[in-house]
């Protein structure tokens, strides 16, 4: 039970890091360059850098 709790908490951690990270990333690029896209292409990098993180650690066993 303990194993797989800790399991769920990193991969709570692995998606919301990845949308923080990335999203700030386009957030940071849209204010530089004044576009108003790369927020969202950001957050999309995000999720799918986050889920393939996921799937190599956990989806794998």
């Amino acid at each position: 039970m303990k194993r797989e709790e800790n399991a769920l908490w990193s991969i709570f951690g692995y998606l919301l890091s990845g949308l923080i990270f990335w999203g700030g990333v386009g957030w940071g690029l849209d204010s530089w360059l004044g576009t108003s896209y790369l927020l969202l292409v950001g957050l999309l990098v995000g999720m799918g850098a986050s889920l393939y993180l996921v799937w190599l650690r956990f989806g794998r066993e």
